[in-house]
């Protein structure tokens, strides 16, 4: 079937299938699996994150889990990380340039999402109304709007959905969250979250013709028609049209922290950001350098993020005594309590302090483990195996609800002022500008269905 044909095919059928079970459409049976079945993967986008999925898969072969297929529109990428699979594997993989290959296949049952941020919630939609389980990499959204229909979908389609937020899998993060939870440092009032990291500055959007190894048009799938340009492909996190800045992208990953600690299980009601572009003279668009505060209304808590791209101090030991690795960027999360402070400086470890004298307390870190990367693999494996969301350490809703605390916060920033925001109906208070950014204005055929 043709793109266009199967993409009308499965919007039209979907309020069909809406009461159908699991077993009618293709891949993995509502029944739990047995662990020797086998799980047949497929990776798509594999330039960035795409290598880290391909790694976790194959080393999960032993429990019988096949690294399957790669796709990517970007030939010359695609040929190298095959070559590589057949080269450091010793494993042929399939290759694909279009995503509805991949879906079209009855023999893959799991399809890992590494695009940019932009074909998330496309892929994801897509993957599960062919009845494909989904890893899709953080943020899981480009904005508000995608956020909840992934969700839907993930329902509507009784699929399995894990969101790249690994820390959620993380033995002694999970661990320093559960003393959280029993009150190790009091009542918590506050959270502080920072992505310090050293950046450069990306260069001048010049526009060129399109190399013969790209499908460009592929690429762009939902964002506006544009002319290729290498800022456009390669330094994409930085632009709107494809990107969320900083906090899109390190930055969700301690947001979810911030919302697991502090048990925050709704939207924020307001949100404050300043900042902008300073250091570099380019075309990047996001900030790379903000502030941003979120007041929950039914909790008397605060929530703070702040974005640094340059030369700077430490905070609270993260990047200098912690973590064990990457002590040039200072990235983590502060949850204060009314005993003392916990840090969580990385992917893998969290450190305790007390009192005035901030005395040491809990700790637990794996140096051998520091991006948590295998254990979210293995956890979202397990869950394709049981059929149950419930045993998803980072499940769809949960990335939603953290991604949508990242677009909160660039969009008080595009509109340069405090936003109120109603968290049942996920649109702002008497605010048509800042309601503008909640979706955006998708590019046929390749539209976010209002009904998945």
């Amino acid at each position: 079937m043709k793109d266009l044909d199967r993409r009308s095919f499965l919007r039209s059928s979907a309020t069909v299938a809406a009461g159908v079970s699991v077993l009618s459409v293709p891949g993995i049976a509502a029944s739990a699996l047995s662990p020797n079945d086998r799980i047949r993967a497929a990776v798509v986008g594999v330039r960035g994150r795409g290598r880290s999925h391909i790694s976790c898969l194959h080393q999960m072969a032993k429990d019988n889990v096949e690294l399957a297929a790669l796709c990517d529109v970007d030939e010359k990428t695609l040929n190298e990380r095959a070559g590589q699979c057949e080269k450091d594997f010793g494993i042929k993989v399939r290759k694909f340039n279009d995503m509805q290959q991949v879906f079209d296949d009855k023999d893959i049952d799991v399809v890992c999402f590494g695009t940019p941020n932009h074909w998330h919630a496309l892929g994801t939609i897509w993957a599960c109304q062919a009845g494909k389980d989904v890893y899709v990499e953080k943020p899981g959204s480009h904005n508000i709007f995608e956020g909840r229909k992934m969700v839907e979908a993930a329902r509507k389609y009784n699929r399995i959905v894990q969101h790249g937020t690994q820390c959620r899998s993380s033995y002694f993060i999970r661990e320093g969250i559960r003393k959280l939870h029993e009150g190790l440092i009091g009542d918590i009032y506050m959270a502080r979250g920072i992505a310090f990291k050293v950046r450069n500055g990306i260069g001048k959007l010049k526009e060129l013709p399109t190399p013969s190894w790209l499908d460009w048009d592929k690429w762009l799938g939902p964002a506006p028609k544009k002319p290729f340009a290498r800022l456009r492909h390669r330094d994409w996190h930085n632009l709107w049209n494809y990107g969320n800045g900083e906090i899109g992208n390190q930055g969700v990953h301690q947001l979810d922290v911030i919302r697991w600690g502090m048990k925050l299980d709704t939207h924020p009601d307001k949100v404050q950001s300043m900042g902008g572009t300073y250091v570099h003279d380019d075309d990047q668009e996001t900030p790379n350098t903000q502030v941003v505060a979120f007041q929950f209304n039914d909790r008397n808590v605060l929530v703070q993020f702040e974005v640094r791209h340059w030369y700077t101090n430490h905070e609270a030991e993260m990047g200098d005594e912690y973590p064990f690795v990457d002590k040039r960027n200072v990235v983590g999360v502060i949850f204060f309590g009314t005993e003392g402070y916990m840090i969580i400086p990385d992917y893998s470890s969290y450190h305790t302090f007390f009192g005035r004298e901030r005395q040491p307390g809990p700790s637990g870190a794996d140096p051998r483990d520091p991006m948590a990367d295998l254990p979210h693999f293995q956890n979202f494996i397990k869950s394709v195996r049981s059929r149950k969301p419930s045993d998803l350490t980072a499940e769809i809703r949960e990335g939603h609800y953290s991604s949508t605390m990242n677009h909160l916060a660039n969009i008080a920033y595009r509109t340069g002022r405090t936003l109120d925001f109603d968290p049942k109906t996920e649109r702002f208070i008497d605010d048509d500008e800042a309601n503008a950014h909640i979706s955006r204005d998708y590019r046929a055929p390749y539209i976010v269905p209002e009904e998945v």
